[in-house]
């Protein structure tokens, strides 16, 4: 999994612009348990339930339970195995994303749920569906605090949670998390390229140039890499 979407400058930008397509959630803040011991905040929006984090939270009648369930033998049977069918679903996922098919992700991640419900990268793919497809930055934020408590995350986790807050204009949290993102995983391009953006929007241009020095050193993938020169042009880096 790499860092979601490209161009963070223009993201940061574009969010103030797509702030009439806020989703609809209900008036109270009712909360639903997802997996034992973990509440999620429900939030429905205007799309196919398949195409919504944890099915829109619709409930379901018996033939689509069983329809459920015959899906999750089948790629169980398919895979070898619960953990390898949990690897195939989201690596989809994680593709459908970084190639901006973002409905797409959410179905594969609504079939993660399925097999595997309880894993980090099941809510890590909803946040990034919750902020990408539906603007919800409540709903993602919600989502990736869980994924990083959450069992197995992937290394992307905590560079994307601080892309996310970067786009939700909080560059000091976005610094906090992403200085942790770099310490746990330093060859990660992605993260050093995050991080050099909060820097910059903390006014530390000097700083902001070493990440992004870093952020060359560990080739950031192809997502990133416009960030990466965006970065070092603001910045007036060497």
């Amino acid at each position: 999994m790499r860092g979601f979407g490209n161009y963070l400058a223009q993201t940061i930008r574009a969010v103030a612009l797509v702030a009439t397509l806020a989703p609809t959630v209900a008036a109270a803040a009712e909360t639903v348990e997802v997996v034992p011991g973990v509440q999620v905040t429900k939030r429905t929006y205007s799309a196919p339930i398949n195409e919504q984090p944890f099915f829109g939270f619709a409930a379901k009648n018996s033939e689509e339970k069983a329809a459920d369930d015959k899906f999750v033998s089948a790629i169980v049977e398919a895979t070898g195995s619960r953990e390898k069918a949990f690897d195939e679903t989201t690596m989809r996922g994680w593709r459908a994303i970084n190639t901006g098919k973002i409905k797409e992700a959410a179905v594969r991640f609504n079939q993660a749920f399925l097999i595997l419900p309880e894993q980090s990268r099941v809510f890590h793919g909803f946040a990034v569906v919750a902020q990408a497809q539906f603007n919800d930055l409540d709903a993602a934020d919600e989502l990736f605090k869980i994924a990083l408590e959450r069992p197995n995350p992937v290394k992307a986790l905590k560079a994307d949670y601080g892309r996310f807050l970067l786009i939700a204009k909080r560059p000091r949290d976005a610094q906090s998390v992403l200085e942790q993102a770099v310490k746990d995983a330093p060859d990660f391009g992605d993260a050093w390229t995050n991080l050099a953006w909060a820097r910059f929007q903390n006014g530390d241009a000097a700083a902001a140039c070493v990440a992004a020095e870093e952020a060359a050193k560990h080739r950031p993938s192809n997502n990133s890499m416009g960030d990466l020169t965006a970065v070092r042009n603001v910045a007036q880096c060497k």
